[in-house]
């Protein structure tokens, strides 16, 4: 019998340095420029103008096609689904969240707090979230890794 779980995650991280610099790596197609576990990001041709698609293909093999559902330089988040996946997945669908703030005073002033939510289907168990939930951490950590840079 299936353990019940939660079918969100959320994971977050300081990043020392600015809003701006950060936010700029934030792109869909830019995956493979910080996150290690990426071979290559690249646009998929052939979709229609209004959808914005990526294939992330990762080390291990695994291809992921993403869809950014929305984005707003504004309030600075991206959000996107996966829209279909190699081997395939073992829950329908997730929608994930990436959003930065500032962080304008205190001791990490001038550094930016990054958010990366996940929201899985029903049908996600405990073994998916626990593995977003590291991929998260392991992106985040590689982001910040790539700031230093």
């Amino acid at each position: 019998m299936p353990i019940p779980t939660s079918t969100s995650v959320s994971e977050s991280a300081v990043i020392q340095a600015n809003q701006s610099d950060v936010w700029h790596l934030i792109k869909l197609p830019g995956f493979a420029e910080f996150w290690s576990k990426l071979e290559k990001s690249e646009w998929v041709r052939g979709t229609s103008p209004e959808t914005d698609v990526v294939k992330w293909t990762f080390k291990d093999g695994t291809v992921l096609e993403v869809k950014q559902e929305e984005h707003s330089t504004i309030d600075h988040y991206i959000t996107y689904s996966v829209i279909s996946s190699q081997p395939a997945l073992s829950y329908t669908s997730v929608v994930s969240t990436i959003r930065t703030y500032p962080v304008t005073s205190g001791e990490f002033e001038g550094s930016t707090f990054v958010t990366w939510t996940g929201n899985f289907s029903s049908d996600a168990d405990a073994g998916v979230i626990e593995d977003a939930k590291f991929k998260r951490r392991e992106a985040l950590a590689d982001l910040a890794k790539a700031i230093r840079k």
